[in-house]
């Protein structure tokens, strides 16, 4: 058996398993991690347990340490200029003209490289785009391509039920759905009544399939 703790970087993102090195951690502590993007500020989904060494399929990265109180400032200034990166890039993409719609922007914790994520209908050649970024940010850019799925959990909305889409807020990650899911509940067929706002089949149609 081998001691874990799980990770979350994101709201209702994926949770990472690390090292605690023998440091006790509580729900939600925020900690300072070291992953294979870099240093990274995340959140404790999954305090201290004890899981079997093959469930794992990677060798676990190290909690580096608990957050203190430069950690949490510089994460909030990172907040503060991810949404001023954001600004930055929809206009420059304005400027090149690129058939792509820039929905996020992840500044890794030390500032060495800054993600952003965009949506189009296929491929585009934003060379460019990553040259003007560059020169800007003074630091080395990233620009990743993202799903329709992706584009509804990170930017999230409301849902036809009222409520806030299940993956912007609870969904750790995306399940395989299905038309078999919608049939077996004897829900309407009709596309428009069993699609999120993503367009794909809504991801609650699993919750009552078993």
């Amino acid at each position: 058996m081998v001691q874990i703790v799980g990770i979350r970087f994101k709201r209702a993102g994926k949770i990472y398993y690390f090292a605690p090195n023998d440091i006790l951690f509580s729900l939600n502590e925020p900690v300072v991690v070291d992953t294979a993007r870099g240093t990274e500020y995340g959140f404790v989904a999954v305090p201290n347990k004890e899981v079997d060494e093959d469930e794992l399929t990677n060798p676990l990265k190290p909690v580096l340490r608990r957050a203190t109180a430069d950690d949490r400032e510089k994460y909030e200034q990172n907040c503060r200029l991810e949404l001023e990166a954001l600004e930055i890039a929809k206009k420059k993409v304005e400027e090149h003209n690129l058939p792509l719609k820039m929905i996020d922007v992840s500044y890794i914790f030390d500032v060495s490289k800054i993600v952003f994520y965009f949506t189009a209908d296929g491929r585009v050649d934003f060379r460019e785009l990553v040259k003007d970024l560059a020169a800007i940010f003074h630091t080395r850019i990233e620009l990743r391509q993202v799903g329709v799925r992706d584009e509804a959990k990170i930017v999230g909305g409301l849902a036809c039920c009222g409520r806030e889409l299940c993956c912007h807020s609870v969904l750790n990650d995306f399940h395989p759905v299905s038309i078999k899911m919608a049939k077996k509940q004897n829900l309407p067929l009709n596309p428009s009544k069993i699609s999120g706002v993503c367009g794909r089949m809504m991801c609650c149609l699993k919750y009552e399939y078993y």
